[in-house]
């Protein structure tokens, strides 16, 4: 852990230096180097067992179910006899007494993966090429929206994204992957109907791989121009059927899974843990916090809606990612259960709209895996408060600070003069 700590850290200040110093002078990094360089950092983790997270096994389980022709949500890993082969998975599955959770988009990348050799190793091996390919889609869209296309690396080679994907194989890449795709196939055939169809088919599809895209639902139609947003919803809606119908009507079964994730899962919720400390209750907190974000989510989308304008198109898509940034960063700090890998999705954004709190909150969460000291050592699950504060405090204080000196640097601005 305190290597984890230190040397995240340590990677996490050389970007905040490269940021710092390529916004006074650019560097010349071409998109080799800086590929070349994620596929490195890449391949030091994919080969090695997934040491911090054990969801992975779930996916190994749900790919072998795919490519086996058993629907993944006919029933939980509990109530099944695993064959010979895949009992080390199955006795590795976390909360076995639960169907998937994984939506149906996220089945078939697990099976696509599993496919290559059956282990977890292979699975790791297509999350890595999914993220690359990843890195590749932010450059062209950097070079879109006419920026700087070494602000890739802050992504690229960023350690929260090595460790969640390549080190414990999360799926959260695929989908912003998708994600990417689709916002890069709305600027440039949004004007056409196919184009902007397309483009709400992709967007399905990320939000089918994981749900958290689905809050940046509202920038991508409103950056879609006015006539194609009923095409955009349409090719959304088609490709949301599309890729459910294979798991009808078993589908549904999903909704008790999320439904006790909505109910009773929490971790390293700081707006959580004050908000049931001071009601008394973790469902009124939950609903507040529910609340509080769709608010957030409104204003930020309302903000983005007024600000649409005769600007050119890469103008107003980086206005759209930044409101993705900050609706993003809303729902990470209001969630009762915020796992690192949850902010890989904030990641995947820091290129297009990095500041000082996205790139803190994107190493601060790596904090909350000190929760694994007691529960490797004394068998049990004891979260820190002041972990879960700092994680908290960490971004909100680099959001001030950073605020406070672009203030008073304004101020000081004429007398220099």
């Amino acid at each position: 852990m305190p290597l984890l700590v230190g040397i995240s850290a340590a990677a996490t200040m050389v970007l905040a230096f490269v940021l710092y110093r390529g916004e006074q002078r650019p560097y010349a990094w071409s998109p080799a180097l800086i590929l070349g360089v994620a596929l490195i950092l890449r391949l030091m983790f994919v080969l090695a067992p997934a040491q911090l997270s054990d969801d992975i096994y779930r996916y190994v389980w749900d790919g072998h179910n795919v490519l086996s022709g058993i629907n993944p949500y006919a029933a939980a890993p509990a109530a099944v006899v695993p064959p010979a082969k895949l009992k080390p998975i199955h006795a590795a599955i976390n909360h076995k007494e639960y169907t998937t959770i994984y939506p149906p988009a996220a089945q078939f990348v697990f099976a696509a993966g599993t496919a290559l050799g059956g282990t977890v190793t292979g699975l790791k091996a297509f999350l890595v090429l999914i993220d690359l390919a990843l890195c590749a889609m932010m450059i062209l869209l950097l070079q879109k929206l006419d920026l700087p296309i070494w602000r890739a690396v802050l992504y690229a080679w960023n350690p929260l994204p090595v460790l969640e994907i390549a080190g414990s194989g999360h799926v959260d890449g695929a989908g912003m992957a998708l994600f990417l795709a689709a916002l890069l196939l709305l600027l440039s055939y949004g004007g056409r109907r196919t184009g902007a169809a397309g483009s709400g088919a992709v967007f399905a599809a990320a939000a089918l791989v994981k749900l958290f895209p689905l809050v940046l639902g509202p920038v991508l139609i409103l950056l879609a121009p006015r006539p194609r947003r009923p095409h955009f919803l349409a090719g959304f809606c088609g490709g949301f059927a599309l890729l459910s119908v294979p798991f009808l009507p078993d589908l549904v079964r999903i909704l008790d899974s999320l439904g006790a994730y909505a109910k009773n899962w929490e971790f390293a919720g700081f707006a959580f843990n004050v908000l049931r400390s001071a009601t008394g209750s973790g469902s009124l907190a939950r609903l507040a916090l529910v609340a509080l974000l769709l608010g957030c989510i409104a204003a930020l989308t309302w903000r983005a809606a007024v600000a649409q304008d005769a600007s050119p198109l890469a103008t107003r898509a980086r206005r759209a990612l930044y409101t993705c940034y900050a609706v993003t960063m809303a729902l990470l700090l209001t969630t009762p259960t915020l796992q690192p890998w949850y902010a890989v999705t904030l990641a995947t954004l820091l290129p297009f709209a990095a500041g000082p709190a996205g790139i803190v909150f994107c190493w601060a969460v790596l904090l909350t895996y000190w929760v694994q000291l007691p529960y490797f050592i004394l068998g049990q699950w004891i979260e820190s408060g002041w972990v879960t504060a700092a994680v908290f405090m960490a971004p909100v204080t680099a959001w001030g600070m950073g605020k406070l000196l672009s203030s008073s640097r304004q101020v000081s601005l004429p007398a220099g003069r």
